[in-house]
């Protein structure tokens, strides 16, 4: 199948990953906004937004999934895979503001003005704490299942899936975060201890939104496929007999499982026109049936013996599927 409705098993994996941490999200959030309001505690008021900032992140995500499979079409002719690094953008965007940003909110409103909480305060906001912190761990164990199931470190490379293990994993410190720091103030009186861990979780979740952000921008402004795979493709298109040099190889990850490869090279000398753009076809072929991955190839040939006799080079195109 093809179009819309093709989605890969990775893909469907991934969907119920992020499935699993927005539902896991959404009920945290409720349960520690009551908590954070009853217990007047900005530590448990920080999570709540660092939750709901979650929740927003997942719908995103789920838009990356479903928006990156649309096929390529007259004004989008290399696909719609960068989606998936531009809602991941949007989601590094959503940690930033509605979490970080909130946190430190509320860090400073509480070493401003101070709290009171009750001892039932103290110990509903320990009781939520606790809740979120064995529904974000089990989210967050899918996650790195998926991850260990698509090849470890290779499994990141998906922005969604990488999102989710990075925004679970925050979750998980941050509530340890808040639950140390609700901890102390009931043991010492002293809010600084509350107000330094949303802080703390503030700072969390800026240096998360960061590395995201810069991830998902890398790939959205072309970023080159990894060096593994250049070379691969080098060394494939410098077996060639016809070939003389490879004078430059360009790559450019257009999806997550789709990159675009031009090549310029130098062809033996003693080619006609019409050998040249039979060689140019073979090769062409023959990177796209070892490098599926290679959805567009384009190569730049130049034969020598036309060179010297003043003709210009044929440049040749082909998608990488023909």
């Amino acid at each position: 199948m093809s179009g819309t409705t093709a989605e890969s098993n990775p893909d469907r994996k991934t969907r119920v990953t992020v499935l699993v941490a927005l539902t896991a999200n959404l009920v945290i959030a409720v349960a520690k906004a009551v908590g954070g309001l009853f217990a007047g505690s900005p530590a448990l008021l920080s999570e709540a937004a660092h939750s709901v900032a979650d929740s927003l992140n997942e719908v995103f995500l789920l838009a990356a999934l479903r928006r990156s499979r649309r096929p390529a079409d007259r004004r989008h002719p290399f696909g719609y895979g960068k989606e998936r690094y531009f809602w991941s953008l949007l989601a590094a965007v959503g940690i930033f503001v509605m979490g970080g940003c909130f946190s430190f909110f509320q860090g400073f409103e509480a070493l401003r003005n101070g709290t009171e909480e009750k001892l039932s305060g103290y110990v509903a906001g320990l009781i939520v704490l606790g809740v979120a912190f064995v529904a974000e761990g089990v989210s967050l164990l899918r996650a790195l299942h998926q991850v260990r199931a698509q090849g470890g470190a290779s499994g990141l490379r998906d922005p969604a899936l990488r999102t989710v293990v990075a925004e679970d994993g925050t979750a998980v410190l941050g509530v340890t975060l808040a639950m140390v720091g609700m901890a102390l103030h009931m043991v010492t009186g002293q809010v600084v201890w509350e107000a330094a861990a949303s802080i703390a979780i503030g700072a969390l979740l800026v240096f998360v939104a960061y590395v995201l952000g810069r991830e998902a921008r890398d790939q959205l402004i072309g970023e080159a496929a990894d060096p593994e795979l250049r070379g691969r493709i080098r060394a494939l298109l410098e077996a060639q007999p016809e070939i003389d040099s490879v004078e430059a190889l360009f790559t450019m990850m257009t999806g997550l499982e789709s990159t675009l490869v031009a090549a310029r090279i130098d062809l033996v000398p003693g080619l006609d026109s019409e050998e040249v753009e039979e060689v140019a076809v073979r090769i062409k072929r023959s990177v796209a049936r070892m490098f599926p991955q290679a959805r567009e190839i384009f190569l730049d040939v130049t034969d020598r013996r036309a060179q010297e006799a003043g003709q210009s080079p044929a440049a040749t195109g082909e998608r990488g599927g023909a």
